[in-house]
């Protein structure tokens, strides 16, 4: 169940589905059963990491499938929360408009699009929901429930990805490496490939092929250190009305920028780029071309989505292009 600006309840939830839960679950046993083997021998130090890798496992999975469900339902007058846990019963409580005395929406220092709704209650005691998963309209949904509980002053959210903004941004504005930073990265790099040889040296041994194999390779990791430093900054997105503006540097620190309209778009979907779809969700464009661009990260598959229908209403990408 996802938040909604529609309906006349907002729900809120966080905890992995029950196939979700499996899949990790099943991961980390798979991960903890290929220490086993070493159970069987007879070295003392084998024995112990597989007892300690088995019992680790074991303490993921148990984690994995315990974690409770959390779900929060909003309405005009009241707040009921239900908890569960995959084998346990379902708690619920209820807030009604009366206990509510103040409401803050704090971003997350993690994943910076991501929004909860921190409650104080007139009882002193705070309570922190799910995240908003519809991240492009968080200053809607707060204002519709500031108003329905009657909390005032209420300081709007700082949102980048709001679909308020006339410019939605994904990722930092860029900014290149230092020519003093680039040069001591690079002689680091020529350091560490010389050090081995050096010792040899040092020691009056001959050096080896692999150590003289070393210092060609410092100077060229030097090198790609110095010329491409700056590729790694990653992207900023400006999502405007009709376009977006990808932002990116150069080797040498220059700027460069790309331009992508909505006649230019092939598919758009979400994609997973990293461990978890719960943190590592980006949204990638293909052109007509055969160009990729692939968005700076944003949270969660529904966060990335959220995002993704907003660049499909600016652009104006048609329906058989939205892979969303």
């Amino acid at each position: 169940m996802d938040d909604t600006t529609t309906s006349t309840d907002i729900r809120l939830r966080e905890g992995a589905s029950i196939a979700q839960r499996l899949v990790m679950s099943g991961f980390a046993a798979a991960v903890a059963l290929c220490f086993t083997p070493g159970l069987f021998t007879h070295d003392t130090l084998e024995i112990i990491v597989s007892v300690v890798a088995l019992m680790v496992g074991a303490g993921f999975v148990v984690g994995i499938m315990l974690a409770p469900a959390v779900v929060w339902i909003i309405t005009p007058n009241e707040i009921l929360i239900g908890q569960q846990s995959p084998f346990g019963k379902l708690r619920t409580r209820i807030v009604t408009k009366d206990d509510v005395s103040g409401l803050q929406v704090p971003g997350s220092r993690r994943v910076k699009a991501r929004f909860q709704l921190v409650f104080t209650l007139i009882s002193g005691e705070r309570l922190t929901s799910p995240p908003i998963s519809d991240v492009t309209h968080v200053r809607d949904t707060v204002a519709r429930i500031a108003a329905q509980f009657d909390v005032p002053n209420v300081e709007e959210p700082v949102n980048p990805l709001d679909a308020s903004n006339a410019e939605m941004h994904l990722g930092e504005p860029l900014e290149a490496f230092s020519a003093r930073d680039i040069r001591i990265v690079a002689l680091i790099a020529v350091a560490l490939c010389a050090v081995p040889y050096a010792y040899k040296l040092w020691r009056g041994w001959p050096p080896s092929h692999v150590d003289l194999l070393l210092l060609p390779l410092g100077a060229l990791a030097a090198f790609a250190v110095y010329r491409y430093a700056n590729l790694v900054t990653g992207a900023f997105w400006i999502i405007r009305e009709g376009d977006i503006r990808v932002e990116r540097l150069w080797g040498d620190g220059t700027p460069r920028a790309d331009h992508i309209e909505g006649n230019q778009v092939k598919t758009i979907s979400v994609d997973r780029r990293g461990r978890s779809e719960d943190e590592h969700c980006i949204v990638t464009i293909r052109l007509r071309s055969g160009r990729r661009f692939r968005s700076p990260r944003i949270g969660s598959r529904i966060e990335a989505r959220a995002v993704g229908t907003e660049i499909v209403r600016r652009l104006g990408i048609a329906a058989e292009n939205n892979k969303i």
